[in-house]
């Protein structure tokens, strides 16, 4: 398992924690809102009964503790409604000077829905009485604007919380990412200057040589080798910087990566150039773009275990060129299309695991192009896919 695994493996943790603690909130805030919900029923019954009482009282009685009861409720709206469904008495309601009545009618169908609804009989003894005689009001009411608010809060709170938490991630991953970059660029360009002075000195005595044995072939290929470090030294030299894309022929590019690495291969690797039978000019930095072809070649090489055939294809449309670089290697899985581009990430023993990451990173910013797994199949090979603009 590499390092990437294992800080995915720690974010799913820590992403399914913040789960589980919103999950507690919400239950825990929604049976608070159902205690306070029961406590409501329970005065809007206590209020009915008051109003029950005021209904039957006569001229004599103290209605003092009453009406101290009916006018106590400030905060719960409520709908009085005699049998024949007419609108008797309101309260903590805000109705329009217009359509009042259907507005208010409107209110008793929302309520009654919700099962806010208690019915009060007038007469003591219901059961004397025929069914049709029967005089009862019927009280609708409504959550109070408190409870209501209690009830949105917590979305509300969860709400805010995760645009912190959104906009606090941004902020760090833009961090790090720049200084990532200041790293990768500050590693680039030293190791660009740490190989400049030896690579000086290779060429003068490849020179040297070349003079005193003009018919050796071994030292000419030396000296291939040594113009080969000076384009290295030259490719990590340019990142960080933008260089500016020049027309070239995608073809010769192509055949420069495969000549060189044909010579430096086993025997038993085969490569297999599928172009066009246009030229197809496209633009690019031809030694960074090299550097993106080398690096898929050599990783086809490693997953065949230095045996099997590379296949490097040109197709393109009106306006978009695709180069595919398959193998008959090991293959990928599925769920490692996007991480093998990812920093760090290898299979192999030795190694930084930085070859697809830096494609990537050529390919996307300096080439505003894309490079992706095509397709792969366990055992039987891979294929990636670069797209650039014509």
């Amino acid at each position: 398992m590499y390092i990437g695994d294992r800080i995915k493996q720690v974010k799913i943790v820590l992403v399914l924690i913040a789960i589980v603690i919103a999950f507690l909130s919400l239950v825990v805030s929604h049976l608070l809102i159902k205690d306070l919900s029961i406590e409501e029923r329970t005065k809007m019954e206590v209020w009915s009964e008051a109003m029950r009482t005021f209904n039957n009282a006569d001229e004599k009685a103290d209605l003092t503790l009453v009406l101290k009861v009916l006018n106590g409720n400030n905060t719960i709206p409520v709908i009085v409604v005699d049998k024949k469904g007419n609108i008797q008495d309101y309260r903590n309601i805000s109705v329009p000077s217009s359509n009042s009545e259907s507005y208010l009618q409107d209110r008793v169908n929302h309520f009654g829905y919700n099962n806010h609804k208690i019915r009060i009989y007038l007469q003591s003894e219901v059961n004397t009485i025929k069914p049709d005689k029967i005089d009862y009001i019927d009280i609708y009411y409504d959550d109070s604007l408190m409870l209501k608010r209690l009830a949105t809060y917590p979305y509300v709170q969860l709400g805010v919380v995760l645009v912190f938490v959104i906009i606090a991630v941004f902020a760090v991953l833009s961090s790090k990412k720049a200084e990532q970059n200041k790293v990768w660029v500050g590693l680039s360009k030293e190791t660009a200057h740490q190989l400049g002075t030896p690579i000086s000195s290779l060429m003068a005595w490849v020179e040297i040589l070349k003079s005193r044995y003009t018919d050796d072939e071994l030292i000419s290929e030396m000296g291939n080798d040594v113009n080969r470090l000076q384009l290295i030294a030259d490719r990590f030299s340019k990142i960080g910087s933008m260089p500016e894309p020049q027309p070239c022929e995608l073809n010769l590019v192509l055949d420069n990566v495969i000549d060189y690495l044909s010579k430096r291969c086993s025997g038993k690797i085969m490569f297999v150039r599928e172009y066009l039978n246009t030229p197809v000019s496209v633009k690019l930095n031809s030694s960074l773009f090299e550097w993106v072809i080398e690096n898929l070649c050599k990783n086809s090489i490693d997953s065949m275990g230095g045996q099997g055939i590379v296949s490097i294809s040109v197709k393109n449309n009106e306006n978009r060129v695709f180069i595919d670089v398959s193998d008959t290697g090991k293959g990928i899985s599925k769920s490692k299309y996007k991480t093998v581009f990812e920093p760090g990430y290898t299979t192999k023993k030795r190694g930084w695991g930085l070859g697809l990451s830096l494609a990537k990173r050529i390919v996307e910013e300096y080439h505003h192009g894309k490079i992706f797994v095509k397709h792969s199949e366990l055992n039987k090979g891979t294929i990636f896919r670069i797209e650039l603009k014509k």
